[in-house]
């Protein structure tokens, strides 16, 4: 319980807009104004993405082959399910619930912390569906999201202008193993 319980408040006091729990750091410079994409369709989101890079979060120390899984429910709210692999080879594993909250915002809570709210904001999703750039307004967290676990150059060099549009500090941005180091 407390590999699973521990994490998800790391995860949570990382996307918090609020004062966090732990102390994390901003990635992002929080006077350029954020924005979420206007016509976010939940439906086209859903299915299972591969993390290709991210912050550092300590919610996320030591991981790779992360993935995220989103299964729409009637409601159009989300089902997730978040995992990696730790550096014992054991599977990490937290699910929770995205609800639709704004364009392309959601506000997320995992099931073994559900009082508490992470805002979800998805920046950018190309045409297809097959790369996605999330963030959160207070800057400590943001990932970019492929279909396939490997990720085209120019969806690549995409995402990452932006992040930096949005104002994340590109020289802190982490490629997210595929296999241990």
């Amino acid at each position: 319980m407390h590999r699973i319980l521990i994490p998800a408040l790391l995860a949570l006091a990382a996307c918090s807009t609020e004062a966090p729990i732990i102390p994390a750091p901003s990635y992002r410079d929080r006077d350029v104004t954020m924005g979420s994409i206007a016509l976010f369709d939940p439906a086209r989101y859903a299915g299972r993405w591969y993390e290709i890079a991210s912050y550092p979060t300590p919610f996320q120390s030591g991981c790779h082959d992360t993935q995220a899984v989103y299964s729409l429910r009637p409601d159009g709210a989300l089902d997730v399910s978040n995992t990696c692999v730790g550096r014992d080879g054991e599977l990490r594993r937290i699910g929770g619930l995205a609800r639709p909250v704004g364009p392309g915002r959601l506000d997320v809570t995992f099931e073994t912390v559900p009082f508490l709210t992470a805002p979800y904001w998805v920046l950018w999703v190309d045409e297809g569906y097959r790369t996605a750039v999330v963030g959160v307004p207070s800057g400590r967290a943001a990932w970019i999201l492929n279909r396939d676990p490997d990720i085209p150059s120019d969806r690549l060099i995409a995402a990452r202008e932006i992040l930096a549009f949005n104002g994340y500090d590109l020289s802190r941005l982490r490629e997210t193993p595929k296999r241990p180091r």
